[in-house]
């Protein structure tokens, strides 16, 4: 058979082939180019990664607070990974099981809706990919090209290849699960589970997975909090797909289908609100702030302090700070009474609001004092009415109790002591070291520090005074609260181990009765909490800290507008709160009797000289006290100012065998010396007879001039005779009045009813007291230089 030549003519059918394809890559081609030319002129606008709303979560990821979008939009951030692959499978099964497979439409899907909008004349059933959802929930189409119109849906189409074309398949998911609608202002899964659910999308049931992967259909038709029934309705028919699929077996999907459909009313979270907002000012560009707050003690927190508060008054507040010593993360932050009450001025955060802070400050003062060698805990010190250069302060009941110890003090807050060893601490040192310690204290402008501060006269901030107090857990070591990870604790010494130890003994020592607060049981149920608490002039704050090995916990309590609450103090309003408080954190108390450091050891001293029994003879000490001891340090009882010879000590005097004092030049044929252990002179009317009786000064020796000893000269109250009786007139309702004078007295004289001060006269002037009830009284004058004189009476009242 012969070949055919070389230059014979195409066959017709193969030059068509050739031109059918030539035409086909040139058709290409010019799609190609159509395609990226749209793609030029139509470009996605997909949402940046950080734009939305903001969201504080607590530490393991509950949402605590949510900041709306300028749109009012309320979206948490999350991806595929973090939420339950129980909705993933409900999701993808339900609304587009070819997801992965597809180039963003699926032909078939599109095929039975087109077909079926000519049968109908409009869209029934749409066949949109979640690629094509997710196209229309980031770029709506605008009215004339409804979703549910043939050009709309060309829209989305063209859109969902372009997302396909830019996008993986990972990532156009999250786009789903970020920005799909939910009802409201809600977008996206994470939002919506814990807007309906309150719980996040990683821990949801078969039941609850159904039901979000359904709702963004109809969002407004399904939304469970008002629409249960259809939700369900829509619920259960997912449900039902994915029984038909095989995905969940017919046991698996008849235990989901009994869940009923709750749902709680819609809003977004809103705990610790007030640390959330200050977090979110603080880092305003960033959307999702992780918070230290454990989300469980921050609701209990929350639900004691509306509880507690309903039996005060109704303008008052609180604010409660709760911090871990071993990282100083704060773990419940509740700023306010309640969030946004106007009545309550609930917009205050009173965490870090400037106040007062009463007696709060006292430990550090006496830590210190322990840290100088100045004092132990047992050193005698005065609780009685003492002018400081002008200063006079008095106690929160205005009564005295004479000789104290350093740790009767500071449980008993009395004033006096403490202004006494502010005084000679020094108040710019005291506030220098407080300052180190991350307490700084606000003092009106050009105010220098004064001896005030000790009592609250200066300002500081709840979660500085937390942080400083974490010093007794840690070793005197103080930290600043931390409400971030990411946040530095600034650890700062504040006081040494060993006197952080020491005070923290004594703080966990307190007393059932504090204040006049008849506490015992709290306190017995509380024996491992160290705790202080405080009370601001005029009852406009009472504050109570406690510290135990684990925690340290912070109470105010009182009016953000300053307006004093009368009888509202801190033993009686911030200590039981306090305790509450205590009763909810796990793992509470504190090994209460833990080994002192090496620093710190136990021993006997004597009063009132305040020297180590074993080195004092017997007859000097007349009260034998166990005191912590720092460093060995075995300090003097404080020497009295501008008294001279007079002061507290040991005196030693020459005298004469019949026990006779001799003076300067004067002398005897023979003679002795004798030591007297002197008390300080404002103790004396609080002595027993016998312990004056052993402190009183021999008389001078017949002859012997007198000396500068007998600095103190007797008085004598004169107006009413001692151990006498009075009686009210009948019929009277008008209380007893006497009117007294302290003879031979110079200077100002201090009165006192049954150790309460009732005011001061001058010299020889009268004074005026009432005696209000029947009962006994003890009337005391008392001038500076320890001069005193008591009296006794008795009044009857008769019977109406």
């Amino acid at each position: 058979m012969a070949n055919p030549r070389s230059d014979a003519p195409v066959p017709p059918r193969r030059s068509r082939s050739r031109r059918w394809l030539r035409h086909s890559v040139i058709g290409i081609g010019v799609l190609l180019l159509a395609a990226l030319l749209l793609d030029r002129l139509f470009p996605l606008h997909l949402p940046a990664p950080d734009t939305g709303s903001t969201v504080v979560l607590a530490r393991d990821g509950t949402p605590l607070r949510a900041f709306a979008d300028s749109d009012g939009v309320w979206r948490y951030p999350t991806s595929a990974r973090q939420v339950s692959p129980l909705y993933l499978a409900a999701l993808l099964h339900y609304e587009d099981r070819w997801f992965y497979r597809h180039p963003g439409v699926n032909p078939y899907a599109l095929a039975r809706g087109f077909a079926g909008g000519l049968r109908h004349g409009h869209i029934v059933s749409g066949g949109s990919t979640l690629t094509m959802q997710v196209a229309r929930i980031i770029q709506p189409i605008s009215s004339e090209f409804g979703p549910h119109t043939f050009r709309g849906k060309l829209v989305q189409i063209l859109r969902a290849l372009q997302l396909e074309a830019h996008l993986d398949k990972a990532q156009i998911l999250d786009l789903y699960l970020n920005h799909a609608p939910f009802g409201g202002p809600i977008e996206g899964v994470e939002a919506a589970s814990w807007a309906y659910l309150g719980k996040p999308a990683s821990q949801l049931s078969r039941a609850e997975a159904a039901l979000l992967a359904v709702l963004p259909q109809s969002p407004s038709r399904l939304r469970p909090d008002r629409h249960p029934e259809a939700a369900r309705a829509a619920r259960d028919k997912v449900l039902k797909r994915m029984r038909d699929l095989g995905v969940w077996s017919a046991a698996q999907v008849r235990d989901a289908a009994i869940e009923p459909v709750v749902a709680r009313s819609l809003r977004a979270p809103l705990s610790a609100a007030l640390l959330a907002e200050r977090l979110h000012q603080q880092q305003p560009q960033v959307r999702r702030i992780v918070s230290t707050i454990d989300a469980n003690l921050q609701r209990a927190a929350e639900e004691r302090v509306i509880a507690y508060l309903s039996s005060l008054p109704p303008r008052t507040s609180a604010a409660v700070l709760v911090v871990d010593n071993a990282t100083l993360e704060a773990r419940a932050y509740v700023g306010t009474a309640e969030f946004a009450d106007p009545v309550r001025l609930g917009h205050v955060d009173m965490v870090r609001a400037p106040r007062s802070p009463g007696s709060t400050l006292k430990p550090f003062l006496y830590g210190l004092a322990l840290d100088d060698g100045l004092i132990t805990s047992q050193s005698l010190l005065v609780d009685a009415p003492q002018d400081f250069g002008g200063y006079k302060p008095g106690n929160f009941d205005e009564a005295f109790s004479g000789p104290v110890g350093v740790a009767e003090a500071l449980q008993r807050s009395l004033n006096v002591p403490a202004v006494d060893v502010l005084d000679r601490v020094g108040p710019v040192r005291f506030v220098a070291r407080l300052a180190n310690g991350g307490i700084d204290l606000g003092l009106p402008d050009g105010a220098k520090p004064n001896l005030s501060i000790i009592l609250g006269g200066a300002a500081t901030r709840l979660e500085n005074l937390v942080g400083a107090y974490t010093a007794f857990a840690n070793g005197g070591i103080a930290g600043t609260p931390r409400y971030t990870p990411e946040q530095s604790a600034q650890p700062r010494r504040l006081l040494s181990p060993g006197a952080a130890w020491i005070i923290r003994d004594i703080l966990a020592s307190n007393p059932a009765d504090v204040e006049g607060a008849p506490l015992e049981g709290a306190i017995n149920r509380h024996g491992n909490v160290a705790w202080k608490t405080g009370t601001s002039y005029g009852y406009r704050d009472a504050w109570a800290i406690g510290v135990t090995d684990r925690w340290t916990v912070g109470v105010w309590i009182g009016r953000p507008d300053g307006t004093p609450s009368p009888g509202q103090y801190g033993a009686v309003t911030a200590l039981p709160l306090l305790f509450q408080i205590d009763d909810m954190l796990p793992q509470r108390g504190g090994r209460r009797h833990a080994a002192p450091p090496a620093s710190v050891r136990a021993a006997d001293i004597c009063w009132p000289l305040g020297g180590a029994a074993a080195a004092t003879p017997p007859t000097q000490c007349r009260q034998r006290r166990t005191a912590w001891v720092l460093d060995g340090a075995l300090p003097p009882t404080f020497a009295e100012r501008d008294l001279g010879a007079w002061s507290a000590g040991l005196l030693t005097v020459r005298v004469n065998d019949e026990g006779q004092r001799l003076s300067g030049a004067c002398h005897a044929g023979r003679e002795r010396t004798l030591q007297i252990a002197r008390w300080p002179a404002l103790a004396t009317p609080w002595l027993s007879v016998d312990d004056r009786r052993h402190a009183a000064l021999p008389p001078l020796a017949p002859g012997c001039a007198a000396d500068s000893l007998d600095v103190a000269s007797p008085i004598r109250i004169v107006g009413l005779g001692d151990g006498v009786t009075l009686r009210q007139a009948p019929n009277s309702d008008q209380p007893l009045r006497v009117t007294l004078r302290a003879l031979g007295a110079q200077g100002s004289v201090q009165w006192l009813l049954n150790g309460r001060l009732q005011g001061s006269s001058e010299g020889a002037a009268p004074l005026s007291l009432t005696l209000a009830q029947a009962g006994d009284y003890r009337v005391t004058a008392l001038t500076g230089d320890g001069a005193f004189a008591t009296i006794t009476l008795h009044v009857v009242v008769p019977r109406p």
